[in-house]
């Protein structure tokens, strides 16, 4: 292996290029450079070649066309074991380059702007620079190719002791640039898509451009590898873009059940705290303030409680936290905290705070993978009017009762199904989740509600899907429960609506389930 005697840099994130640059001058390694990145490296008094000198051919179309030419093409994609190709490069005056270091024009970042044009996001398409990462990628057993500003002190160490880089390090950064030019031709892609029409299309091939924000502790257990990457674009209002303000690292589990606390706490207007225990709520509640809403959160089962993710949809203040200090609480999430609060949670150091923006964005697909495949589709957001139900029972259940119908819907959302969800007044009061028939799930709601004293007697409830018989009602009518919301759509239909009736209950249909797996 050859000593590095040739670079070419062209780099729209500058970060770092300095000192790179000057490392790579000391070493006696030749630089070239086109544009922005030429004029960098002059201006900070760092000798280097412009490409046009080399090409002898202009940047043209104002700079479309900078380093697409055989004299840089040549130079990284001849294989230097080869006699033919070295002869070659030989009879065409071409010089081998050695290291490219390239990273491509900020597409992301301008696409993120909320004034980007089409014609804006179209200009900040990069050509030349994945050309020649992909060309240095392929041939880096003699190529050493760069696109990570991460990765500078790391290779002028190795050239500075060993006049090169290892072929270990070569592969590695080979596989990185591949990587970094699939995800900006994925942001490409996806952009293009959305610009066609502003329903969800689902694409011959599959992109997900996302970035790699940690490796996790561990994953769903301890003995499983994790890691959290974050998706591209606009995520304002979705877990991921949060800001921890103290604790410990995030764990799998507990981003897992966050995503299910903040988009079950996002849905409310009025001051609400949402409490989730292995990715299932045991407590929601409206209140008047952060406060009442957590006092009442609580109390539906403070066993399940003890350990979850609280998400509020309002401010955190002193009372507010002081009372959350006194339970073991995994993490917090919250739009705004104030100062006097974090000054409680800083006194519990391991307490997760996470601070994110309210905003009810549904741009975006959700994924769940599946044995070789994966599964997408668009987020559960359809809210329910009150006005949209249908009452199906000759009782006709008052506004109150509607409202409470509402938010037992809401909740009953973020419930794995099958999922029976009691409410009154705005607090659920009995939560049963997850369970293979829907009978178990309404045994385990009223026996919930039982057990933490709740008076049962008044409360509606609501069914995530259709009641297949009328067992259910029978069982929730003993314990009181006056009016019941389900999607409707059962082949017993007529005999649920009758059985509600033989049983004094009121009973509306949304026409629409609710599932969760």
């Amino acid at each position: 292996m050859n000593n590095i005697k040739r670079a070419l840099i062209s780099v729209s994130d500058k970060n770092g290029l300095l000192e790179f640059a000057s490392g790579l001058h000391k070493l006696n390694i030749e630089i070239l450079s086109t544009g922005g990145t030429y004029k960098f490296l002059i201006q900070n008094n760092i000798p280097a070649i412009e490409v046009a000198s080399i090409t002898e051919f202009p940047e043209i179309l104002d700079g479309r066309v900078k380093t697409l030419h055989p004299k840089i093409h040549g130079g990284i994609l001849a294989r230097r074991d080869d006699k033919n190709h070295l002869e070659q490069l030989k009879t065409h005056n071409i010089t081998p380059i050695d290291l490219v270091c390239v990273n491509l024009y900020p597409f992301e970042a301008t696409i993120d702007k909320d004034n980007c044009t089409f014609e804006d996001a179209i200009e900040n398409i990069d050509i030349g620079g994945p050309a020649m990462i992909r060309a240095s990628s392929k041939n880096h057993r003699d190529v050493i190719i760069i696109t990570n500003p991460s990765d500078y002190a790391e290779i002028l160490n190795q050239i500075n002791i060993n006049g090169n880089v290892d072929s270990i390090t070569r592969l590695k950064l080979s596989g990185k640039a591949f990587s970094h030019t699939a995800y900006y031709d994925s942001l490409i892609s996806n952009y293009l898509a959305r610009q066609v029409s502003e329903e969800v299309t689902y694409p011959e091939e599959l992109t997900i451009p996302a970035k790699l924000v940690q490796t996790l502790r561990y994953g769903e257990n301890s003995h499983q590898t994790a890691a959290f990457y974050k998706d591209s674009g606009k995520i304002d209002g979705l877990l991921s873009s949060f800001t921890q303000l103290q604790g410990k690292e995030l764990s799998y589990n507990n981003l897992a059940d966050s995503d299910t606390a903040w988009e079950c706490v996002k849905q409310f207007s009025l001051p609400t705290c949402v409490i989730v225990k292995h990715a299932n709520p045991c407590g929601v509640a409206l209140g008047k303030d952060a406060l009442s809403s957590y006092t009442r959160a609580f109390s539906c089962d403070p066993t399940s409680s003890f350990g979850g993710i609280i998400a509020f949809n309002v401010t955190v203040d002193l009372d507010v936290a002081n009372a959350i200090s006194k339970q073991f609480v995994e993490v917090l999430i919250a739009p705004s905290y104030t100062a006097e609060a974090l000054e409680v949670f800083n006194k519990k150091a391991n307490v997760r705070v996470l601070q994110i923006k309210l905003d009810n964005n549904t741009n975006r697909l959700d994924y769940k993978r599946i044995g070789g495949g994966l599964l997408v589709q668009t987020p559960e957001h359809k809210s329910l009017d009150i006005n949209d139900l249908k009452v199906v029972t000759k009782k006709i259940p008052n506004k109150e009762m509607l409202l409470d119908l509402q938010f037992a819907w809401s909740v009953a959302r973020f419930v794995k199904s099958n999922a029976i969800v009691l409410v009154k007044n705005g607090q659920t009061i009995g939560i049963g989740a997850g369970q293979m028939s829907r009978i178990d799930s309404s045994k385990i709601a009223m026996n919930k509600a039982k057990e933490f004293g709740f008076e049962v007697s008044g409360s509606v409830g609501s069914s995530d899907a259709f009641f297949p018989f009328r067992d259910n009602l029978d069982i929730l009518a003993t314990g009181g429960v006056v009016a019941l919301v389900q999607p409707g759509g059962s082949i017993k239909d007529n005999e649920i609506f009758a059985a509600a009736d033989e049983l004094g209950m009121s009973m509306a249909l949304t026409g629409y389930r609710t599932f969760r797996h």
